[in-house]
C-alpha cells in the first residue's frame, strides 16, 4: 500500500526531470534559438558524455524496462531465452553505427542537414523520394512513442492512479519542454533519467536474486516451469535471428536516433560513443532476466506479460523503492518520447512543409511549426497506443516500427557508400518493402511482427530482402541500358572527417 510520502517521492522525481527539461532552454543557450540547428539539434554541440546518455536513452526506454522483461515472461515458444534477442541486437548495433553515422554527420555538418531526408534529397536529387523517406520515419516513430505511453499505463495502473488524466498531464508536460527547449531538453534530462534508471535496475538485479535464492535456484526452478523459459525452441530460430539482425539494422535509421547523432560536436564523438555504448547491454541482459524471475516467483506466466516487472517490484520491494522504480519507468518513457516527437516534427517541417507548402519559410517559421508538430505527433502516438499489440506484448510496438523504418535502408545507409544508386529503383524497392510490411502485419492484426506461416521470420527483414531485390533488379536493368551514373549533388569527399573544427561544449 502506497502512503502519501511514497506518491510524493514518485511525483517529485518526475517533476525534477521535467523541470530540468524546461531549464534546458538556458543550457548553452545560443543568441538565437530559432537559428538553423539550434532548436532541432542543440547547435551540434554535444560531447562524449552527453552523447553517451542521449544515445543510450535509445536503449533504456519503456522498451527496456517493460517490453523486454514482458517478452521474457511470455508463454509459448517465444519468451525466456527468446527475449535475449534484445541483447544480441544491442551488440550488433554499434559496428553499424561506427561505419555509417560519422559519414552522415560529416555531410550533414557541411551542408546544414537536419534530417536524413535532407541527405536523401541531395544524394538522389529527388525531393519526392526525400518526402517518402520522411513520412516513413514519422510512421515508424508512432508505435515507438506508443510503446513509451503504454509503458507508463502499466505503472499508473500498478499505482492505482487515474490512467487517462495522468497520461494527458504527462503528454502536456513532455510536449511543453520539447516545445521550449528542443533537443537540449531530452539531452539534459537523459542524464538525470539514465542515472535514476541505473540505480533502480542495479538494486533490482541484486536484490531479487538474493530474495529468490540466487541465479542457480532461479534457473533451476525456471526449467521445471517451462522448457521455453531457458531454451530457444528450434521452431523460433529463424524468428530470433532475423529479429535480432533486423532490430540492429533499424535502430539508427529511426529519426530520433539520427537526430541525436547529428547533435554531436564531431564525428570522433560518434565513433567514441559507438565503442562505449555497449556498456548499456550489461544491465539490459539482467533486465531481460527479470522477466524470467517474475515467472519463477509467481510460479506461472503473468496474464499480461508486460506487467512482469511492475508486478514483481510491487510484490517484493518496500513501497518507497517501488515508487522510485516506477518513477524510473515513467522518466525512461517520457524523455525518449520527447526526442522521438521532435525528430518526427523536424521531418514533417523540413521535408514536407518546406519542400511542398512554403519553400520560402524562414528559420523562425520552421522552428515554430516543428514545435507545434511535436504536439500533433504525440497525439497521433496516443492513438497508436490503442493497437492490439499494446494490450500485452508491447515489445511488438517497437518491432513494428522497426519493420517500417528498415525499408529506408537503401536510401540512407547504402547511399552513404555509393552515388550509383538511382532514385527510381530505390523508390520501387521502398514501395514493395513498405507494402509487404503493412500487408503482413495486417494479416497478424498488428499483434506480432513474426510471420508464423513462414518460419516466424521477422516481417521487417523479409520485406527488406524484397526491397533490396527490387533495387538490385532495377539497377541491373539500368546498367543494361547504360543509364548508371553518379547521382545527386553530394560528392563522396564530403563524407570525410571534418578536421580542425572549433571545439565547442
Amino acid at each position: 500500500m502506497f502512503t502519501d510520502l511514497d506518491l510524493a517521492l514518485f511525483f517529485a522525481i518526475i517533476v525534477i526531470v521535467l523541470f530540468a527539461g524546461y531549464m534546458a532552454y538556458f543550457w548553452r543557450k545560443p543568441a538565437d534559438m530559432d537559428a538553423k540547428g539550434e532548436w532541432s539539434l542543440g547547435g551540434r554541440r554535444f560531447g562524449t558524455v552527453v552523447m553517451w546518455f542521449l544515445l543510450g536513452g535509445d536503449l533504456y526506454t519503456a522498451y527496456t524496462l517493460i517490453a523486454v522483461p514482458g517478452a521474457a515472461a511470455t508463454a509459448g515458444v517465444g519468451g525466456g531465452a527468446f527475449a535475449m534477442f534484445a541483447i544480441a541486437y544491442g551488440v550488433m548495433i554499434y559496428p553499424i553505427v561506427y561505419g555509417t553515422m560519422p559519414k552522415l554527420w560529416n555531410v550533414s555538418k557541411r551542408r546544414g542537414y537536419i534530417t536524413a531526408s535532407d541527405f536523401v534529397k541531395d544524394r538522389f536529387s529527388s525531393r519526392s523520394l526525400a518526402m517518402l523517406i520522411a513520412l516513413t520515419g514519422v510512421l515508424a516513430e508512432l508505435p515507438y512513442i506508443a510503446l513509451q505511453i503504454t509503458g507508463i499505463k502499466y505503472v499508473l495502473a500498478s499505482l492505482s492512479l487515474p490512467i487517462t488524466i495522468s497520461l494527458i498531464i504527462a503528454f502536456i508536460l513532455v510536449a511543453g519542454f520539447t516545445f521550449v527547449s528542443g533537443l537540449r531538453g531530452p539531452a539534459l534530462t537523459s542524464i538525470l533519467k539514465d542515472a535514476i534508471i541505473w540505480v533502480a535496475v542495479i538494486v533490482i538485479i541484486i536484490y531479487i536474486p538474493i530474495k529468490l535464492g540466487g541465479f542457480g535456484a532461479i534457473f533451476g526452478k525456471a526449467a521445471t516451469i517451462s522448457p521455453h523459459l531457458l531454451n530457444i525452441s528450434p521452431v523460433i530460430d529463424v524468428g530470433y535471428t532475423t529479429l535480432a539482425l533486423g532490430s540492429a539494422l533499424a535502430l539508427f535509421l529511426y529519426p530520433h536516433a539520427i537526430t541525436g547523432t547529428l547533435g554531436a560536436k564531431d564525428s570522433k564523438t560518434i565513433r567514441r560513443n559507438a565503442s562505449l555504448l555497449p556498456l548499456y547491454n550489461v544491465l539490459l541482459m539482467f533486465v531481460a532476466i527479470v522477466g524470467i524471475m517474475a515467472v519463477v516467483y509467481f510460479n506461472k506466466y503473468p496474464t499480461v506479460s508486460s506487467e512482469a516487472l511492475p508486478r514483481l517490484v510491487l510484490d517484493l520491494f518496500p513501497a518507497s523503492f517501488t515508487a522510485f522504480a516506477f518513477a524510473a519507468v515513467v522518466v525512461g518513457s517520457i524523455v525518449p518520447a520527447s526526442i522521438m516527437a521532435l525528430a518526427s516534427a523536424n521531418l514533417l517541417t523540413r521535408n514536407v512543409y518546406l519542400e511542398y507548402i512554403n519553400p520560402k519559410a524562414s528559420e523562425r517559421t520552421q522552428t515554430n511549426l516543428s514545435r507545434v508538430l511535436v504536439i500533433v505527433v504525440i497525439l497521433a502516438a496516443l492513438a497508436f497506443s490503442l493497437v492490439p499489440a499494446a494490450s500485452g506484448e508491447i515489445v511488438y510496438l517497437q518491432t513494428i516500427g522497426g519493420a517500417f523504418i528498415m525499408q529506408t535502408l537503401p536510401a540512407v545507409y547504402l547511399a552513404l557508400f555509393t552515388r550509383k544508386l538511382n532514385k527510381y529503383p530505390v523508390a520501387a524497392g521502398w514501395a514493395v518493402g513498405l507494402t509487404t510490411t503493412i500487408v503482413m502485419l495486417a494479416q497478424l492484426d498488428f499483434k506480432s511482427s513474426l510471420y508464423k506461416d513462414f518460419h516466424f521470420v521477422y516481417i521487417g527483414v523479409f520485406a527488406l530482402l524484397l526491397n533490396l531485390i527490387v533495387v538490385g533488379i532495377g539497377m541491373a536493368i539500368m546498367k543494361g541500358m547504360n543509364k548508371v551514373k553518379d547521382e545527386g549533388i553530394i560528392d563522396n569527399s564530403e563524407f570525410e572527417d571534418i578536421e580542425n573544427m572549433e571545439e565547442v561544449g
